[in-house]
């Protein structure tokens, strides 16, 4: 049974190793992409995340910054 399974008819090999390439592809690709926004999320708090009253409103007012702030905590 199982080696029915994994043989699937001599096209085992074929199916398998597809699986596996994609499989480690895409957990390559969530593990680059999680290091690049940990990256940029840690430029954005060195650059904004000590802000006065002031400053903070400003920040707010940009396009880019709205953009990062409506998926993050408020300053």
């Amino acid at each position: 049974m199982i080696y029915e399974l994994l043989n699937m008819n001599g096209y085992g090999l074929y199916v398998w190793s597809a699986f596996s390439f994609t499989l480690l592809s895409f957990t390559i690709l969530y593990l680059v992409i999680k290091a690049q926004y940990i990256r940029e999320k840690n430029k954005f708090l060195t650059k904004y995340g000590t802000l006065n009253a002031q400053k903070a409103k400003i920040a707010r007012t940009q396009i880019i910054n709205q953009e990062i702030l409506s998926n993050s905590q408020s300053i």
